[in-house]
This record gives C-alpha cells, sequence and structure tokens, in this order.
C-alpha cells in the first residue's frame, strides 16, 4: 500500500492546524466521513483508491501470462519498474499543480490518464508497448495519489483525517483478498486483456460522485497563489525519475558494464531527492523531515520483505505459488484492522508513539520470517507474522500520514504530499534494490540469501522505531 475544504492553518511552532479558514458552506460539522456532507466525497475517493488496488493486485497474477503472450519475458521487470519511475515523476508534478491550481486538476487528469494507460496495455501487441502503457498508468497513479492527499487535508476538518485514512487502508483489504482469485478467472476465461480493459469503465463512477463536492471546493478556496509551476521542481523531478529508472535498469545486468548506468543514476537521484524532500529528511532533522523520512523507512523494509517471501516459500519450502501469495493475505486483514485504530478519537493523544509500535511490530514480523526457513518450523508461521507486521503498518503508515497533514501549511499540502509519496516509492525502490544485492551475491538458491535479507530489513525496520522520537516538532 502511499486529503481538508477546510483550508487548514498551523501557528508557528505548533503541529496541530486550526479550521478557522473553513469556508462556511464547508466548515466541520458534527458526523463523520459518511455523513450528509461528506458521503459522495468519501465514497468517490475511496473507490479510487480500490481500483487502484484492484489492478495491483490483479496485474501481478495476469503479468507472467501477458508476458509470455507478447514474447516479452526479458522486459517483465520494466513492466513494473516502468510503472514506478513514471509514478515518481508524476508525484511531484501532481504536489507543485494542487498547491498552485487545487486538486480537481491533477485527481480528473490522473484518473483519465491511469485509464488511458490501461487500455494501452490492454491492446498492446508487443512487450515495448505493454511497457509503454505501465509507464502511462504510472504517471495517472501519481498524479492520483497525491491529489487525493491534498483532498483530504483541504476537504475534512482533523478530527476526520484518520478516518479517511482508514478507509483507504480497508479499500486495499477486498482486492488483496479477491483480486488474485478474480483475475486469474479472468485470465484463464477471458484472457489477460481483459483484466486491463475492464477497469477503465469502471473510473467513471468515483469521478460523478466526487466532481460535485470537488468543485465547491475549487470554488471555496479563495487563496491567492502563483499559477505558474515550479520548473525548477519539475526539472528535479524528472532527474528524480531518470535516476531510479537507470538504478532500475542496472539492477537488471549481471556484468561490471551494470556499474555504468548505476552511476549515473546515482549522479542524477541524489541531488533531486536532496532538493525535492524537505530540508534535513536524509538526517532526520526533527519535525517534518523525520515524518518524510519514516514513510519510506517504513514502506520500504515492509515491502522489501515482502517481495522475497512468496519466493522463500516456494523455493525453501515447497510451497505451491497460490499458498505462497495466500500467506500473505493476513497482513491486508491486520493492516485495515491497525489502520482502524489508529482512526480512533483517542489516537490524536499518542500518534507518534502509534508510529513507533508499528516499526516494532513490522521489525518483529519481517525477524520472524527468518523462521519459517528452518524445516521444523510450519511454513504458515509466516501468515502468523504477517499479521502482525499488517497491523504495524496499519498503525503506522496512516498516522504518518495524520502527522504529516497536522505539520503542514496549507499552501504547502500538496507539496508535502508529494514528499510523503515520493519517500515512499523511494524507500521501496532503494531497499528492493538492497535486497536484491544480497539475494545475487549470496546466492539465490541460499537459505542464507533470505535470512539476511528478513534480518536486514528488520534492522532498518528498528531504526524507524529509534527515529519515530524525531517526528514532534519540539522535544517532548
Amino acid at each position: 500500500m502511499g486529503l481538508t475544504i477546510a483550508l487548514v492553518t498551523t501557528a508557528p511552532g505548533s503541529t496541530k492546524p486550526s479550521d478557522e479558514t473553513a469556508p462556511a458552506d464547508l466548515a466541520p460539522t458534527e458526523g463523520g466521513v459518511l455523513s450528509g456532507r461528506y458521503r459522495a466525497l468519501t465514497i468517490g475517493i475511496v473507490s479510487c483508491v480500490l481500483l487502484v488496488a484492484f489492478e495491483a493486485t490483479a496485474v501481478n497474477t495476469a503479468m507472467p501470462v501477458a508476458a509470455r503472450a507478447l514474447h516479452g519475458l526479458g522486459l517483465y521487470a520494466f513492466a513494473f519498474s516502468g510503472y514506478f519511475t513514471a509514478s515518481l515523476l508524476a508525484m511531484v508534478v501532481s504536489g507543485e499543480w494542487s498547491d498552485k491550481r487545487g486538486p480537481l486538476g491533477p485527481l480528473a487528469a490522473g484518473i483519465g490518464t491511469f485509464g488511458v494507460g490501461l487500455v494501452i496495455a490492454g491492446t498492446a501487441q508487443d512487450m515495448w508497448v505493454f511497457v509503454a502503457g505501465r509507464a502511462v498508468q504510472g504517471l495517472g497513479g501519481g498524479l492520483l495519489i497525491v491529489a487525493l492527499y491534498v483532498v483530504v487535508g483541504r476537504a475534512y476538518p482533523e478530527r476526520l483525517r484518520a478516518s479517511v485514512f482508514a478507509a483507504f487502508s480497508a479499500a486495499w483489504v477486498l482486492p488483496s483478498i479477491v483480486g488474485p482469485v478474480i483475475s486469474g478467472s479472468v485470465t484463464q476465461h477471458l484472457g489477460w486483456r481483459w483484466v486491463f480493459l475492464s477497469i477503465p469503465a469502471l473510473v467513471l463512477l468515483p469521478v460523478l460522485l466526487m466532481l460535485p463536492q470537488l468543485r465547491r471546493l475549487q470554488a471555496a478556496d479563495t487563496t491567492e497563489r502563483g499559477w505558474a509551476l515550479d520548473r525548477r521542481r519539475i526539472l528535479l523531478a524528472v532527474a528524480l525519475a531518470a535516476g531510479a529508472g537507470l538504478l532500475e535498469y542496472a539492477g537488471q545486468l549481471l556484468d561490471p558494464l551494470a556499474l555504468l548506468p548505476a552511476a549515473a543514476g546515482l549522479a542524477l537521484l541524489v541531488p533531486a531527492v536532496l532538493r525535492l524532500l524537505p530540508r534535513g529528511t536524509l538526517r532526520a532533522a526533527r519535525g517534518l523531515p523525520t515524518v518524510i523520512l519514516l514513510r519510506g523507512l517504513a514502506a520500504g523494509t515492509f515491502f522489501a520483505a515482502e517481495s522475497f517471501i512468496p519466493l522463500m516459500l516456494v523455493t525453501q519450502r515447497g510451497l505451491s505459488p497460490t499458498l505462497a501469495g495466500l500467506s500473505l493475505t493476513s497482513g491486508g486483514l491486520s493492516w485495515a484492522l491497525g489502520s482502524w485504530l489508529q482512526g480512533r478519537p483517542w489516537a490524536d493523544r499518542h500518534r507518534v508513539a502509534l508510529i513507533r509500535l508499528g516499526f516494532l511490530m513490522s521489525a518483529s514480523a519481517i525477524g520472524a520470517a527468518t523462521l519459517a526457513l528452518v524445516h521444523g518450523v510450519p511454513p504458515y508461521v509466516v501468515a502468523c507474522a504477517w499479521t502482525v507486521g499488517g497491523a504495524g503498518m496499519g498503525l503506522a503508515i496512516s498516522s504518518v500520514g495524520v502527522l504529516m497533514l497536522g505539520l503542514s501549511a496549507p499552501e504547502d499540502t500538496g507539496e508535502n504530499s508529494a514528499s510523503l509519496q515520493v519517500s515512499d516509492a523511494l524507500g521501496n525502490v532503494l531497499l528492493t534494490a538492497a535486497a536484491g544485492v544480497l539475494f545475487t551475491s549470496l546466492g539465490t538458491d541460499s537459505a542464507g540469501a533470505f535470512a539476511s535479507i528478513f534480518l536486514t530489513m528488520a534492522g532498518v525496520a528498528l531504526l524507524g522505531a529509534l527515529l519515530c522520537s524525531r517526528a514532534r516538532s519540539v522535544p517532548g
């Protein structure tokens, strides 16, 4: 797995925004996210997340069949990295666009572009066109996710934001359970193309539901801002995406020539990261920079470990791919539970403590996955561990999002939301790449390679737990 029609203001040194600037028509009232004032918007934005979640889980099932049908197994990895690199660029653009002109434009463009990418991929006649379609999907996904965060920041009062993030997490539960089954059935009986082509028609419903309230949000935002996008940030986003793409490409090479694209990728990536993320992020400066960093550490460690668990269960314990994949389903369910818990009213008083607890639970789960390498231990220990880890991620990821919005002035909501998503994506790619280096260097058929990955990621998660105290803007 990572939105206030009331514009928030943050006093100097304060971590709590106020709703004093909320337009009268959209000011906070009693009721929850499904009360009359918010119902259509909530259903609409959660439906967007649901469709993206279903596509993400379904594609993993259909991709091997698609790659074979298009005679493109050699480009298999690029079908995933193309999505990732394009989304990095789109995230920064969406943050700029949302801050300068409101979230309606990037949200609508994101939904439309995502749908176009699905059509390109679903009608592709060769693998390069398929990869291009996945990249277009990435552009749409990057625009969409940042715009959704801005909508939450501007359309909901502070007391409801945690509940919206909990709903986002819950939207991943159903796809994680039924997505692979539905995708497998569609692929087998109708063909892999329909996994992609059936989704675009579904995006119309959330657009129609959200549009009236998003238009009111746009009209109510009378804050004077410049209309020109920051060209410097856009160029940095291009460098960021290009650098990440070169690193992904270098990771596919198995000879010394890989050092050339890797060096070029780092030369582009590092300066862009330093300028696109809040100052002090890489050194965990107190407050917002640490919050942004924690998002990357949480997502990167958990998903880097998760990507190797099915392979470990298949190669080391002899499970079928279906059973290996189902071992992770418990994590999706408990993630929703953890996110729901952090959305309770009492949670705002313990936000940093919940993030720390989430990191500790994730680290414990990743470390416990190593036990499955011991043949005397039943493989379902992974499902048990991932139940704990998923709950921890639900606590941490959603709480980080709430804390980020609380530390953001209204005019910076889009930029900071983009930084949060960029950190998430970079954490995934860099830590997964590090796991890949460990895997290939220690032997792809070695239990020690898997153990080194899991223990390393658990260690990085523990580092995240230690850094949580720095998420406060002032000591305390």
